[in-house]
This record gives C-alpha cells, structure tokens and sequence, in this order.
C-alpha cells in the first residue's frame, strides 16, 4: 500500500469507523430515523439515540478522554495514532454490542430507557466521531482542563436529563431503584 507509514493508523481509524457502520447496517439497525430523516439534535424522546447529536453524545466525548488517558499511561511507547486507533476499536465494538439484542433490552430493563431502541447507525458513527473528538482534544489539552471538561459533560446531561455516563454504566452493572426513581423525576 502506497500510503505514508505515519498515517496508517489514521486509515485504519477510518476503515473501522466505516466497518462499524456496515457491521450495525448489516445487523438491522436502521440507517436513519423514519423516513431518512436526519436531524443534527435527537432531544429525549422518540428521536434519542437516532439523529447526529442526542444527550448521550457528551458521555462518548468522555469516553474519548477516558480511552486517552487509559492508554495514555497502559501503551506509553504507542504512537498517538497506534492509541486513536484502539480507542476507535473499543468504541466500535462498543457501539455494535450497544445495538445488540441483549444490551437494548438490559437497557429496558435496567435504566430510565423504556422505549429505547437502540441507535441508527448515523448515531452511532456520530458516537465514536464524538469519541475520537474527545480523544483528540485531551490530547491537546492539560490534564486540569480534562478533568474539567469530564466534569461538566457529566454533569450538564446530570442536571438537565437526570442521566450521564457515570449513571448510565451503574444502572447497567448494579441497577438501583432509589437512583430510577429520581431519574424518572418521582
């Protein structure tokens, strides 16, 4: 292949985005909302999780500053686009296992997400897009401004839709009556 050594694993990244979307596309999940319709903003509601941006967009950007600094410290001698392109595998696969049968329904069951089903794969392409812009920003930024920008992206959707990822991750592993019910504003 005729393409410059350095930019490989950002092919790569590419070529996994683009594989995560024909994996889900090929699983049944639709491409868009009804009808081909594609919004920049799913608000809560029958369009979450199926337009480019919803709430849960802010918990992939975190993923991005998480998967940075994970490896950050686990892949030191990995090349910044060696450590995109990982980051960039666990969100893809994350994103195909999201939209599976099994978690959609724990979803259901377990959390605020009653009538969730699943995303389109223009949100979900729009997810790991979101994980690689977090990625990339706490690249460039000191660790005291990613701290900051965790913090607010997890406390913004907190406050506004009673739900963020550090929410989201404990209502899937330990669900918590007391925690469903304030979030469903009882």
């Amino acid at each position: 292949m005729f393409v410059n050594k350095k930019l490989r694993p950002f092919l790569a990244t590419f070529l996994v985005l683009l594989g995560a979307a024909a994996i889900l596309w090929l699983m049944g999940r639709p491409l868009t909302y009804k009808g081909g319709l594609i919004q920049l903003w799913g608000p809560v509601g029958p369009k979450q999780s199926q337009m480019l941006l919803d709430w849960y967009s802010a918990s992939h950007i975190v993923h991005g500053f998480l998967f940075y600094a994970i490896l950050h410290v686990a892949a030191k001698r990995w090349k910044p686009g060696q450590k995109l392109l990982a980051a960039t595998l666990v969100e893809a696969a994350w994103e195909i296992v999201e939209n599976s049968p099994v978690i959609i329904n724990r979803y259901r069951e377990a959390t605020i997400a009653l009538g969730y089903r699943g995303d389109t794969v223009v949100n979900s392409v729009s997810d790991i897009v979101m994980m690689i812009a977090g990625f990339l920003l706490a690249a460039r930024v000191p660790v005291w401004a990613s701290v900051m920008i965790v913090l607010v992206l997890e406390l913004i959707p907190l406050a506004i839709i009673r739900d963020n990822l550090t929410l989201n991750v404990w209502m899937l592993l330990a669900p918590n009556d007391a925690i469903r019910t304030w979030q469903a504003g009882a």
